[in-house]
């Protein structure tokens, strides 16, 4: 929502929106490609353009790690955008349309995860399958959502999961699970395999392709923004610290409101970002600004990840 649609909202709702005076002060940052650019002209900068105009232009073999969540196959609106639903097989030539021109912007040794629901997902798996190799599929729990009378709730979403070849990153120790622990078992009276605390007892466990750990960001939380599709930081902080090292490039074409950006930064890595709506530029700019000051992730604290109310 832009400075001049500001709506009233409760006195604790912590949304980030634009006010008076921020698209002045942040437009400033926002880059545009009219030719070939340097990576030094991209790095830790968010290019204010449709992705297909930008393409052509990218340097090659710059980016570690490629996140990318695209408009699922669904008639939705995005700011300045919007995308309607399609034949599946039209949707997965639409993939291939973005994906094929990503290639040469990957090193050898890079990481891809894409984002997808169940309808988007076969198209994006069989996509990825043709020019990386694919090494596995995430889904993670989205709470949020509604019901449905005549169907299922749609409360899972999929994240695939490639890389450029077999000699890829991947960190497994940095991204452990913290869970309650349920009924411990002791050895010789001492606790086996998990802590015993004054806040409970918990278990460092090995990270899964299941994740029911992350919160759909939402208006009590810093993070949150009005983009319609929002990803939780936590969930990009899974991605970037198992996925990449501190100072890798970490890439995002379809940028949204700067959430892939502000985690990378976070966590010391450096970032790039493309997204055809101005607004959400403008978040994301002023999210990477409170994130100077605030690198805390929501649900990621002493190095590791808490199971969702573990803490409660």
């Amino acid at each position: 929502m832009s400075a001049d649609e500001v709506k009233t909202r409760a006195p604790r709702n912590r949304t980030v929106v634009l006010e008076h005076g921020d698209r002045d002060r942040y437009a400033p940052r926002l880059v545009k490609l009219d030719g070939p650019a340097e990576v030094n002209e991209l790095e830790n900068r968010i290019v204010n353009q449709d992705v297909f105009d930008v393409l052509p232009y990218l340097p090659g073999a710059f980016v570690d790690l490629l996140f990318v969540d695209p408009p699922y196959n669904l008639s939705k609106d995005f700011g300045a955008a919007g995308f309607r639903r399609m034949p599946t097989d039209d949707y997965e030539e639409w993939v291939e349309s973005w994906l094929v021109p990503l290639l040469p912007t990957l090193k050898p040794t890079a990481s891809v995860y894409v984002c997808a629901d169940w309808g988007s997902s076969p198209a994006v798996a069989r996509t990825l399958d043709r020019y990386l190799t694919v090494r596995n599929r995430i889904t993670w729990e989205r709470e949020k959502g509604r019901g449905a009378r005549a169907n299922w709730k749609n409360c899972a979403e999929d994240i695939w999961f490639a890389t450029v070849g077999d000699d890829y990153y991947f960190d497994a120790d940095a991204v452990r699970l913290k869970r309650r622990v349920v009924a411990p078992y002791r050895e010789d009276g001492e606790p086996k395999d998990w802590e015993e605390t004054e806040g409970g007892n918990f278990r460092l466990t090995a990270p899964s392709n299941l994740w029911t750990d992350v919160t759909v960001p939402f208006w009590s939380m810093p993070e949150n923004t009005d983009h319609p599709t929002q990803k939780p930081e936590k969930l990009l902080a899974k991605i970037i610290l198992a996925s990449s090292r501190p100072g890798d490039v970490v890439f995002d074409p379809f940028l949204g409101s700067g959430t892939t950006a502000v985690t990378a930064k976070k966590l010391g890595r450096r970032y790039a970002g493309v997204e055809i709506d101005e607004d959400y530029c403008l978040l994301a700019e002023k999210r990477l600004e409170l994130a100077e000051v605030d690198t805390s992730i929501q649900g990621f604290e002493d190095a590791v990840f808490w199971e969702r109310n573990a803490r409660a």
